[in-house]
């Protein structure tokens, strides 16, 4: 592992806490919840009951659980609050942990980014046209 100072690494953690609301989901490898927390109402997931099947409490991990030896990254996933999530899916000897971090400024970035984008290709859509539209002599 990389060797990052202590100062650096608290800084990190507090921000991915605070900043990114960071939320946790701990289920075990026959598919049961056994903890949870962080700022999980903040997308959408609430009245959990511990021992219960997860995919019968959040659907969509349906499918999802237990891991082999991979883990799973799913980008920008929508919540049903509309806050947009990245969602980490690892596994550890005790079960699998699902990470749940707010993506909302990166989506943001990424959809203006697509604007400009579509926004150039129109462009350069429309000076073909005129360019294609010109008497050739």
């Amino acid at each position: 592992m990389v060797d990052i100072p202590h100062a650096v690494v608290t800084y990190i953690l507090n921000f991915m806490i605070e900043e990114r609301s960071l939320a946790y989901l701990f289920v075990s490898k026959d598919g049961c919840l056994l903890a949870w927390g962080g700022k999980l109402t903040e997308y959408g997931i609430t009245n959990l009951c511990k021992g219960a099947q997860i995919g019968e409490q959040i659907f969509f991990l349906e499918g999802l659980l237990p891991l082999d030896d991979s883990s799973v990254f799913l980008p920008f996933i929508k919540t049903e609050t509309g806050i947009c999530a990245d969602i980490h899916i690892f596994a550890s000897e005790e079960g699998d942990w699902v990470l749940l971090l707010d993506s909302i400024v990166d989506e943001q970035h990424l959809s203006v980014m697509q604007q400009e984008i579509n926004h150039a290709s129109l462009l350069q859509e429309k000076s073909t046209k005129l360019v294609n539209q010109q008497p050739r002599e």
